[in-house]
């Protein structure tokens, strides 16, 4: 897996389709405690389509790599984060993708430096001010400790525990990958991963996405939302308050979709990325 060097540490991020693609990079961003291999079926799906995309392993509790021990990671520290990831790549005119948490670092991203970016697509994600929703603030309060998270460790290797509606499963319409959930939970065995895991759950405000939300508006460029509706924790409420909160923005439903649809569903989600890209593409 390709890595790059940033100022707040190393990243790992995997990358896909054609390099000498003529149609604008995808940069696929995912949320807590998973890893960028929740994208890897909608990167598959853009490759096929001609798309190239990029898909780091942000700092959010399941990368491998520690931040530098004197590196920030508030939501709007990892914002910076994913651009400086943008520019040390060398990548314009992107379209950016969000789901969950990721998301939220998107509307954080757009808010800090809207620049490199030229197309936005969110999938079902915090927003407004379920930032956490609930009820993840419970979890955000008791994983703002290093020492909490590391007590709570123990739990994870069981595959019952991670799939259960109190994890993973809650965000699912489909079977998960044991393997997979267990690559997301093991990295935070390491005490730097659960520093950083910790630094992002202290940083998570909900007043500091809700104040975001009310600049959404000066993002003039156009928007997608790919919003699954049988989620029962960012409803299509949401993402239909969401849209408006856009000049333009476009709303798209996907009938019995949950919050991690790209993972349940990857194909359909890659083909509204590339529709959104080159309207007339299957």
């Amino acid at each position: 897996m390709p890595t790059v060097d940033l100022p707040q540490g190393r990243v790992n991020y995997r990358v896909g389709g054609p390099a000498d693609s003529a149609l604008p990079p995808v940069v696929l961003i995912h949320g807590a405690a998973v890893n960028g291999e929740l994208w890897s079926g909608v990167a598959a799906g853009l490759a096929k389509r001609g798309i190239r995309s990029y898909t780091p392993d942000l700092p959010l509790g399941a990368h491998t790599i520690p931040l530098n021990p004197d590196a920030g990671n508030s939501p709007r520290d990892v914002a910076r984060l994913i651009l400086d990831f943008l520019a040390a790549l060398g990548l314009t005119d992107v379209t950016l993708v969000g789901n969950d948490t990721g998301g939220a670092l998107c509307q954080f991203v757009i808010d800090t430096d809207s620049s490199p970016i030229g197309r936005l697509v969110l999938t079902n994600c915090d927003c407004f001010d379920q930032f956490p929703p609930a009820p993840g603030g419970v979890m955000v309060k008791f994983a703002s400790s290093p020492r909490r998270v590391r007590l709570f460790a123990p739990l994870l290797p069981w595959t019952a525990f991670r799939h259960s509606p109190f994890s993973y499963g809650a965000l699912v319409a489909r079977p998960l990958d044991a393997a997979l959930t267990r690559r997301w939970v093991t990295p935070l065995a390491d005490a730097g991963v659960r520093r950083d895991f910790a630094r992002l759950m202290r940083g998570m405000r909900r007043t500091d996405l809700l104040d975001t939300s009310t600049r959404l508006a000066s993002f003039t460029r156009p928007v997608l939302l790919v919003w699954g509706t049988a989620d029962k924790i960012f409803k299509p409420s949401l993402a239909r308050r969401l849209a408006d909160a856009f000049p333009a923005a476009r709303l798209v439903e996907v009938e019995g979709g949950r919050a991690f649809h790209p993972l349940d569903d990857p194909d359909r989600v890659a083909s509204e990325i590339s529709g959104f890209l080159v309207p007339s593409s299957p």
